[in-house]
């Protein structure tokens, strides 16, 4: 009918609008989405608090790039462990198509632990997803492909299955002046050589690797990043199911009464959390989750501990715990990455302890000698005459352990069932069973090194290590009008 149609000017100014529009989220994806999606979709007008969680943090990492397509930036490495149904797959959806509205020859890769998986749920929800895009008619999907028209060979994300014979199928993928994307889905059976070449294409643009998955294995890459020693570079997430809102709740308690919270089945399907490890491990998943959920539990009077394992840079982190009884959840961790901790001669340790001192009534605070002798020097300098000195490798009180570190780790394993600990740190949680153990020839318990643990894979046990610092002396109670002190002289030092 007359005066319907557009003309030819007003349909390319709308086009220029649009474009205009959808590009100025590229560097905001929860933006993208909310906007540029025909919400209600499925009765759901936008993200949940989960997802929109994850798109902010992405969000930030990319503003904090500030990628202007010539200079290469650090890759955005980011994870997600969590039981079933919180829309990993949707979540996805939506990353591809955002990375590939609003960066031109952009290149990206899909996967998945089965071609099954691949086929009918991560690559299906790409597509169905493109058809709620405002913009869908820039691009073109099948079951091989997704691209920009007119762009096929340069401007694409496409679906690849993760057989370690077609690992040249990740390789190569390299978009110098644009984003390299890796999506895995259910990443935890992924295989690492799958992975490790993958990383290959992250070496130059604004490269992007999103890996999503159940924890079914406490082995491979994807535990690495998300609990093991790659964690401290990536963004890992790990998430329960009942916190999403599309979990199936019933379905859940079901689970539970059927198969136990504690049980490996719960763990992976439900609270995102890898199955038990290996019998060698010397702190069990009984203790932590009984710690997680104690209430905490202070005896009037009782002294306020901290314990530190300072870092020597790198991945490792410095930190601060706090115990006071059987409370070692109220007061939050002091938490320094390696690059803070080595700056400046360790000032910002130095300094941050010293706050902690002044500001709290701590009676005893213990650091571990490795790295943190120096600190103990300057505090005490300060007039911080309450700062002890522990040497891991010292000697042992407990005549059943090899050294002082065993000792402590044998008292804080002693102590668990009745600690209190912060149930939302899966850090310290997954620090606390990371350890293994022997017994030597003596017959004293011998912790495993952190060296021994970093080349199976496993993250240092900073914030354990912390808490048994706590434990590495008793801090008694004198007569009533005195001071608290620790026992003296140390057989740690």
């Amino acid at each position: 009918m007359p005066g319907k149609t557009r003309s030819v000017s007003e349909a390319r100014d709308l086009q220029r609008e649009l474009h205009e529009m959808v590009g100025s989220f590229a560097t905001d994806p929860l933006g993208f989405v909310k906007w540029c999606y025909r919400w209600p979709v499925k009765n759901e007008s936008g993200p949940d608090a989960i997802q929109t969680n994850f798109l902010e943090q992405l969000g930030e990492q990319v503003r904090a790039r500030c990628f202007d397509g010539i200079h290469t930036v650090m890759p955005i490495r980011m994870a997600i462990s969590s039981g079933h149904g919180i829309g990993k797959s949707v979540l996805g959806a939506w990353l591809v198509h955002w990375v590939l509205s609003t960066r031109v020859r952009c290149r990206g890769t899909v996967t998945a632990n089965t071609n099954d998986q691949l086929e009918k749920k991560t690559w299906a929800a790409v597509r169905e997803w493109h058809s709620y895009l405002i913009n869908a008619d820039w691009f073109e999907s099948n079951a091989n492909i997704m691209f920009r028209k007119n762009y096929r060979t340069s401007w694409f994300v496409a679906p690849a299955s993760c057989a370690e014979e077609n690992s040249e199928a990740f390789a190569g993928q390299h978009a110098k002046d644009s984003t390299s994307l890796y999506l895995f889905d259910e990443a935890s059976a992924v295989p690492d050589k799958i992975w490790n070449v993958a990383y290959g294409g992250l070496t130059d643009g604004e490269p992007m690797f999103v890996a999503l998955g159940n924890p079914t294995r406490n082995t491979g890459e994807f535990h690495r990043v998300c609990f093991g020693s790659g964690r401290e570079r990536w963004t890992s997430m790990v998430i329960d199911s009942r916190e999403s809102k599309f979990s199936n709740k019933a379905l859940i308690e079901e689970w539970a009464t059927d198969y136990g919270e504690d049980s490996d089945f719960f763990k992976v399907r439900v609270r995102g959390l890898p199955p038990n490890a290996d019998e060698h491990q010397y702190i069990d998943e009984g203790r932590v989750r009984l710690a997680q959920t104690n209430a905490p539990y202070v005896i009037q009077d009782e002294p306020l501990i901290a314990g530190v394992d300072v870092s020597g840079g790198g991945a490792a982190l410095t930190v601060c715990m706090f115990r006071r009884g059987f409370d070692a959840r109220s007061l939050k961790p002091i938490i320094l990455t390696g690059e803070q901790t080595v700056a400046d001669e360790r000032q910002l340790v130095v300094d941050q302890l010293a706050r902690a001192l002044n500001e709290q009534p701590i009676k005893a605070m213990f650091v571990d000698a490795a790295f943190g002798a120096p600190v103990v020097v300057r505090l005490k300098q300060m007039g911080f005459s309450n700062v002890h000195e522990v040497n891991f490798g010292g000697l042992s009180a407990d005549p059943l352990c090899e050294n002082a570190r065993a000792a402590m780790w044998k008292a804080m394993k002693e102590a668990l069932p009745k600690l209190a600990i912060d149930q939302h740190d899966h850090r310290l949680a997954t620090d606390l069973k990371g350890p293994g153990f022997h017994l030597n020839r003596k017959n004293k318990l011998v912790l495993e090194s952190k060296d021994s643990m970093q080349k199976r894979g496993v993250a240092s046990p900073d914030r354990a290590d912390a808490l048994a610092l706590t434990y590495a002396l008793p801090v008694r109670a004198p007569r009533r009008g005195a001071k608290w002190a620790a026992v003296s002289p140390s057989p740690f030092a």
